[in-house]
């Protein structure tokens, strides 16, 4: 059978012959593999599910590429992305190998243990590095961060070479996130010379820096180290196209754009074209942490029209008004909107305050906005949830901060100038002239418009008064020429003489009663136009303390912090002010009807504090300075106090507290205006008046 098989295999088998060309051995092209090579073998299906199978088995010869390529642990594939990550940057970056040398030095210099010497060494290396290429890679993070070192530790002579080399690139490196920061650093370390000329390079670029998030860094810089004639010399240009073209125009004496617009003739309505062309952009891009940029606002403010105004209050009264009254300006600007704004414009400020009533309240220049705010506002509701609710939870903090108690002081003592300073009187007193010269007309005309005129009978009433005023002038005249020829022809007599005298007396009382008169009303003009000015909300201003203080419950917890720290309170500073308008009741006796048992509780606290024994660890509170003196304030104002402290402290002690800084409190006593407190303490003070230890009369003030 295997022999049978073997002849037909020879049969079937196509002979060969060497060297032929036949073409019938030669394969077909459709049966040629076209992609033999770059197609991998299938993988050997599974005999029971008919699937590839998962694993294929290798030869010893066959290896896979891929493990060839990857590497093998994960610290050489770190570092194999690495190195692609440095040549990606060797190639984007030009610098990169300068740079990546300047972070070594840096990294060395700022060290805090490094001597002065070695830190001047690595400082001049890295200047000499960077020498010819500081505008290049200023604006690299890391090359912008050792320059600024090497600024600050680098001899003088070395600052002047970097000044030097930055100076033609200022404006550019100004709009650069990371440059800047090298600006201000300069700026920081320059002398007077070189800032002058920096914001003299800075002609021209004003307001399109200001339009900048970054640039107007800068120019808010150079603008807090220049001095007044170059600050002037920046906001000008912001004002006219004129002022902007051309240097020196102005004096320092023209400090206000009226006066500048006066002097150069300029025409108005151009003026407030270019300043709207300048602020808009800024208040549109919410550029408005800046104090040059609150101080162009409030020239604009003095000389727009009401349509303008209008808008640039409607555009403040928002959250923006936060960040601006952290200055002057800024808080004058806050006055102005919640004094002129309208009541949903006045919304829309203290919700936007709201969450930082504590930093504002603490902010010299911030808690004017408050204190405007609680003076003029009538919705007591809204002031109680947004602004007394978050003070009441820092009202000890309040009341021991110098400015953080103004708040509070104005609601007890309004507009005190013993406790607000005259510019700050100022502030709260500005308006807006545009507003009120429209307020002004539309009154004047509604009072002209509802005076009527006389009718017919008050006429003929008029005249015939006019022609009995008229003869009796007739008679009056005729008389006095009758009693001069008989006092030229006969002596004067007695009663006649004492009638002249008399008649003279009558003449000058009616010429000081017309002054009198005059006075009265000039003094009810400027207390009409003050009034006028000084705006302010329809409710009455007592009504509106009332609400404040007493229903929102702030009065009542004031006066339980001022008994449980009474110690600490009266031997402040600061919050001497505070338990004084408390315990006096506050301006106007506002707290007295409501909450006269909790006020006696505080004068007993204090009295009890006086009635310590003396002590040489502590010092008393009769003989520290501020406590003593605000003791003797409470004694002269308050009869109330005065009588409980006698009784509980100083009856019978009067001799042992007569000297020192207590002296002033016993004489107090003496020099109270009250009668009852007089007799209360005459018979013990007496003898210490006789002898000399106490004075008798008040000391003058001057």
């Amino acid at each position: 059978m295997a022999a049978k098989k073997q002849q037909v295999d020879k049969t079937k088998k196509r002979k060969r012959i060497p060297g032929s060309n036949n073409e019938a051995d030669k394969p077909s092209p459709s049966k040629v593999p076209k992609l033999a090579a770059s197609k991998r073998p299938f993988p050997p299906k599974n005999k029971a599910s008919g699937k590839p199978s998962k694993f294929i088995k290798k030869g010893p010869n066959v290896t896979d590429d891929k493990e060839k390529k990857a590497p093998l642990t994960a610290r050489e594939r770190r570092l194999h992305s690495k190195e692609l990550a440095e040549a990606r940057k060797k190639k984007r970056k030009r610098h990169y190998t300068l740079e990546q040398d300047l972070a070594r030095l840096w990294e060395k210099m700022r060290r805090r243990d490094i001597a002065k010497e070695d830190k001047a060494k690595l400082v001049t290396e890295a200047l000499q590095k960077m020498k010819g290429k500081i505008t290049e890679i200023a604006g690299s993070h890391v090359s912008s961060r050792v320059l600024q070192t090497c600024v600050k530790h680098c001899s003088q002579a070395e600052r002047d070479a970097v000044f030097e080399e930055l100076c033609p690139h200022f404006i550019t490196l100004s709009y650069n996130a990371y440059a800047v920061h090298l600006v201000k650093k300069m700026l920081d370390h320059a002398s007077k010379k070189q800032l002058a000329g920096f914001i003299s390079s800075l002609h021209g670029h004003v307001a399109s820096l200001l339009r900048h998030m970054v640039g107007s860094v800068v120019v808010e810089h150079a603008y807090e180290l220049a001095t007044a004639a170059q600050k002037q010399e920046l906001l000008l240009e912001l004002c006219s196209t004129e002022l902007r073209l051309f240097k020196n125009l102005v004096s320092v004496k023209e400090g206000r754009l009226v006066d500048v617009i006066s002097k150069l003739g300029l025409q108005k309505g151009s003026v407030l074209r270019h300043m709207t062309s300048v602020i808009q952009p800024i208040l549109e891009k919410g550029i408005v942490d800046h104090s040059i940029t609150h101080r162009l606002l409030t020239e604009y403010i003095s000389i727009a029209d009401k349509s303008s105004v209008r808008d640039i209050m409607e555009q403040l009264s928002s959250p923006l008004l936060v960040r601006m009254i952290g200055t002057r300006d800024g808080a004058k600007l806050g006055i102005l909107c919640v004094k002129h704004g309208s009541a949903k414009e006045r919304k829309k400020i203290i919700k936007g305050m709201k969450g930082h009533m504590d930093k504002i309240a603490y902010h010299k220049n911030g808690c004017l906005v408050l204190v405007c705010i609680i003076s003029v506002v009538d919705d007591t509701q809204l002031i109680t949830k947004a602004i007394i609710s978050e003070l009441q939870r820092i009202l000890k903090e309040l009341i021991l901060d110098k400015t953080g108690r103004c708040v509070l002081l104005q609601l007890l003592h309004p507009n005190c100038s013993r406790y607000f300073s005259p510019d700050d009187l100022a502030s709260l007193n500005s308006y807006i002239p545009s507003l009120v010269e429209d307020r002004s007309e539309a009154s004047t005309q509604d009072e002209t418009s509802k005076v009527e005129e006389p009718c017919e009978k008050e006429r003929e009433e008029d005249m015939e008064v006019t022609a009995e005023e008229a003869g009796k002038d007739k008679t009056s005249k005729v008389e006095e020429h009758s009693d001069k020829e008989a006092e030229e022809d006969m002596g004067v007599t007695a009663d006649e003489a004492n009638k002249d005298k008399t008649s003279k007396v009558d003449e000058q009382s009616d010429k000081e009663a017309g002054e009198d008169m005059e006075d009265e009303a000039n003094k009810d003009k400027t207390s009409g136009e003050d009034s006028h000015l000084i705006e302010s909300g329809k409710k009455d201003p007592i009504v509106r303390r009332q609400e404040l203080l007493i229903e929102s419950g702030l009065a009542e917890s004031l006066i339980d912090i001022c008994i449980e720290n009474a110690g600490e309170l009266i031997q402040s500073n600061f919050g001497k002010d505070v338990l004084y308008e408390v315990a006096t009741g506050g301006c106007d006796g506002i707290l007295h009807p409501a909450l006269d048992d909790k006020i006696n509780l505080l004068h007993k606290a204090i009295a009890s504090l006086a009635a310590t024994p003396k002590s040489e660890e502590e010092e008393h509170v009769l003989e520290n300075f501020h406590s003593s003196r605000t003791i003797r304030k409470l004694v002269l104002d308050c009869p109330n106090f005065a009588s409980t402290l006698w009784k509980k402290a100083l009856k019978g002690k009067s001799e042992i507290w007569a000297h020192g800084h207590s002296c002033k409190v016993i004489s107090a006593f003496v020099e109270s205006s009250d009668a009852k407190i007089k007799e209360l303490a005459r018979n013990e003070l007496q003898p210490l008046v006789d002898r000399g230890i106490l004075r008798s009369q008040p000391k003058p003030l001057i």
